[in-house]
């Protein structure tokens, strides 16, 4: 059986990067790895830093105290590109409102929704919900009027919102002037 010939890519993997995030995430101080790791502080920065590399049993050892698999410091991250031309679009209800699904079909952990809104575009005339666990509402050009139970929300470029998703809202375009929001949907 003949094997492939495989050529390196050349491309350098940043591993630093990749244990300073795992660092991060999990809320520890490189004092902290430095004192469960018994190296020092000053080669675990150059390490993160990708200025140094790390022997495997180094690598070995911080990957036991950051509670990680050494292969996924290895691991390429999954990148998924949707081109505004290319997204599908949907329709959540509303007149005058043209929506994007700007995140893949697939993702199952949030959806982004762009909605390009006409002047005077409005809403469902009854307050509605949607079926995730945040919501967040960013106007990127015009004014929007977000409308809840209790109060009605006056927002303009650049605003953002945060709520919950199962809170009944709807909302408006008030102005002569096209709105463009993203509805960021946090999902359960």
């Amino acid at each position: 059986m003949k094997t492939l010939p495989v050529e390196p890519t050349g491309a350098a993997i940043n591993i630093g990067a990749r244990l300073r995030g795992v660092r991060q995430t999990q809320r520890m101080t490189i004092d902290q790895v430095a004192e469960l790791s018994g190296l020092t502080k000053g080669f675990l920065s150059r390490v993160e830093r990708d200025l140094t590399s790390p022997s495997v049993a180094t690598l070995l050892r911080l990957c036991e105290v950051l509670g990680i698999e050494v292969g996924t410091l290895f691991e390429v991250p999954e990148t998924k590109l949707v081109r505004l031309d290319q997204a599908p679009r949907v329709s959540l209800g509303g007149d005058g409102i043209t929506e994007q699904l700007v995140t893949p079909r697939s993702e199952k952990r949030l959806q982004m929704i762009r909605a390009e809104i006409a002047p005077r575009g409005t809403g469902e005339a009854e307050l509605y919900s949607m079926d995730c666990e945040l919501e967040v509402l960013h106007v990127i050009a015009g004014e929007f009027i977000l409308i809840l139970p209790d109060q009605r929300l006056e927002l303009q470029a650049g605003d953002t919102v945060t709520f919950p998703g199962r809170e009944p809202h709807s909302w408006e375009n008030p102005s002569d002037e096209p709105a463009v929001v993203t509805w960021t949907l946090i999902l359960s």
